[in-house]
């Protein structure tokens, strides 16, 4: 049986710390002292071994290294990006990787000094454990301790669950069983930013909630990170984490990641994969799962792939010329933002989002790091005025793009007035840049997206011809929500009745063809949803034919067309079918798939036909 001794305090109030020595006989080799001219110093201690904790950082000698579970989106080698058992980041001291070679090299150098800034900065935002081993298997010179350090712990370590977790018991469980070695005395230091898990877990238990971020609760979180002094950098990391986390936006991140990762490996992307990815990202929005977590895998594991134009676009040049102009140094030079200036920087947002392509974002980043330091250093405050007009700017493109293709593509969105009299304030700003800039960035595009279904459709013709209306006096925001409320209303009462009538229609009644048979099931229907409180009084007879139609035209599609599409693969045919059937493309990919699942065959037949088309 293992013991242990613990002891818990704080480096500062900002750092906690938790010491740990377990092993046989731990109460013999506890070794830790404090230096009288330096109280704020705590040393701990081994055969061969130092481990001192500072108000500012860390000291380091002898043998072990660090420990941290991989935060979502950090840079992360390929090799542990590839494998997803692979949860954690492993640093032993006094290593290289040899890039000539592919191994790592082991010194005798393992003494060191890290800030808590850079601790926390490298390695996980939240918690990171630093160890140390003492016992028969880890004796010898110090490089040769290291290596066997590596082969016995290094597989372990980075796949272990319980690190993630902060299972301390277990961790110590792990790594003393896969040492195997009676004599062996494991210290294991743990330390925790406090401010930082103050915030992750208020960021957590919002974002938790309904998969988004009020702008209260981001208020209240952006003053929660000034009165800590959390930097945008560190903000960024932990929110993208706490959002990957999620389990319903892990599993279409994954597979988004799986992709990417099979075509880093080749170098390059082709176009089924391409529109594999593109198909994951179309799915997000209806999904509520955000951007981010895609940008992320896209500068890790996108960067430098065939399908990418290599030379740099002119809207990126234009962006970095415009951004670098902030920050000109001399005085006389004129460096404030132009209303010309700022189109051409959100069509820049547009065409970059458009291609996936996040330098746009990373020399955003840039920027504002830049402009911190800047302003930090000294610099003149209109350099911060600058670039909080662009920010204010592309916050309100990002609210507005969100909401409007949440409206578009996603079922059941809530309507509220708060949400039009968003927009027709956002419309009023882009719209003062330049005539119609509103409809140009937000409204054309949609129209043209092939996944676009009936409703979606409705609802953002109806959002744009209101806004205009209510501008023009004609309209009152009541009455457009009304409108829109209304169509909300006719989908869902649509597709509740599209899975009723296929279900009665399944069990019950063979032929629907006759006005008499569609009399008695829209009768029996009205009933069972006027019983179940779905539906007050008689169904709309225009929804009522509409979802008979869909079916009609499904099971033309299914059991003659698609077979045919099949045997032909004939991806002309589907086309012309998706284009003239007026059923929503998503719809009719979901039909697709449970056919091949049903019939038992092979989906990448599937995708090769639609490949053909794209």
């Amino acid at each position: 049986m293992f013991k242990d001794i613990r002891l818990h305090g704080y480096a500062n109030e900002q750092i906690e710390f938790y010491a740990i020595t377990a092993g046989t006989e731990a109460y013999n080799r506890y070794f830790f002292n404090t230096d009288p001219t330096d109280p704020d110093e705590i040393r701990f201690f081994s055969p061969g071994n130092e481990f001192v904790i500072g108000r500012k950082g860390i000291t380091h000698r002898g043998n072990g290294g660090s420990f941290c579970e991989y935060m979502f989106g950090v840079d992360q080698p390929i090799a542990d990006l590839a494998k997803e058992e692979v949860s954690n980041r492993l640093i032993i001291y006094g290593t290289h990787y040899d890039h000539r070679t592919g191994t790592l090299k082991f010194s005798d150098r393992t003494e060191g000094y890290h800030s808590y800034d850079k601790i926390f900065f490298d390695g996980n935002a939240i918690f990171n454990y630093f160890f140390a081993l003492t016992g028969s298997a880890f004796n010898g010179a110090m490089h040769e301790q290291q290596e066997r350090i590596v082969k016995v712990l290094g597989k372990a370590l980075k796949r272990s669950d319980a690190v993630g977790e902060e299972q301390d018991n277990l961790i110590i469980d792990e790594i003393l069983n896969i040492v195997d070695d009676p004599g062996a005395h494991l210290f294991l230091f743990k330390l925790i930013n406090v401010k930082h898990r103050e915030y992750s877990d208020r960021f957590k238990t919002l974002y938790f909630n309904n998969k988004k971020i009020t702008d209260s609760d981001f208020q209240t979180l952006a003053a929660l990170a000034e009165r800590y002094g959390i930097d945008r950098y560190q903000q960024e990391r932990i929110r993208i984490d706490v959002m990957y986390k999620h389990p319903d936006n892990r599993r279409i991140v994954d597979e988004y990641r799986k992709i990417l990762i099979a075509c880093n490996r080749k170098g390059e992307i082709n176009k089924l994969e391409n529109a594999r990815l593109t198909r994951l990202k179309t799915l997000s929005v209806r999904n509520k799962i955000p951007g981010a977590l895609f940008y992320t895998l896209d500068e890790m594991l996108k960067k430098d792939k065939k399908l990418v134009d290599l030379e740099e676009s002119n809207y990126i040049s234009e962006t970095r010329q415009i951004l670098e102009g902030m920050f000109l140094s001399e005085r006389h030079i004129e460096s404030t933002i132009e209303p010309e200036d700022m189109l051409k920087l959100l069509f820049a947002k547009k065409q970059a989002a458009e291609n996936r392509d996040h330098a746009f974002e990373e020399m955003l980043l840039d920027a504002s790091k830049a402009c911190d330091e800047k302003i930090r250093d000294g610099a003149d405050i209109s350099i911060l005025e600058g670039y909080s007009y662009i920010i204010t700017y592309f916050d309100r493109y990002d609210a507005t793009s969100s909401a409007i293709n949440q409206l578009a593509f996603m079922e059941n969105v809530r309507i509220s007035e708060e949400m039009i009299r968003s927009l027709l304030g956002n419309k009023s700003a882009f719209d003062m840049l330049a005539p119609d800039l509103f409809t140009k960035l937000f409204i054309s595009g949609i129209f043209e997206d092939k996944y676009l279904g009936i409703y979606g459709r409705k609802k953002v013709t109806t959002l744009a011809a209101g806004l205009k209306l209510i501008e023009e006096n004609r309209l009152t925001t009541t009455a457009l929500l009304e409108q829109l409320v209304r169509i909300d209303n006719d989908e869902r009462l649509y597709l509740t009745l599209l899975e009723h009538v296929k279900d009665r229609i399944r069990n019950f009644y063979s032929k629907y063809a006759t006005k008499g048979d569609q009399d008695a099931l829209k009768k029996e229907l009205a009933e069972e949803l006027n019983h179940k409180k779905i539906l007050s009084g008689d169904i709309p007879a225009h929804l009522f034919q509409e979802a008979i139609l869909t079916i009609k035209k499904e099971a033309v599609y299914i059991h003659n067309l698609l077979p045919q599409i099949i045997n032909e693969n004939n991806c002309l045919l589907r086309e012309d079918f998706l284009e003239n059937s007026g059923l929503d493309r998503f719809y009719v990919e979901e039909l697709e798939r449970e056919f091949f699942e049903l019939n038992g065959l092979n989906l990448e037949d599937l995708y090769q036909i639609r490949k053909g088309f794209n």
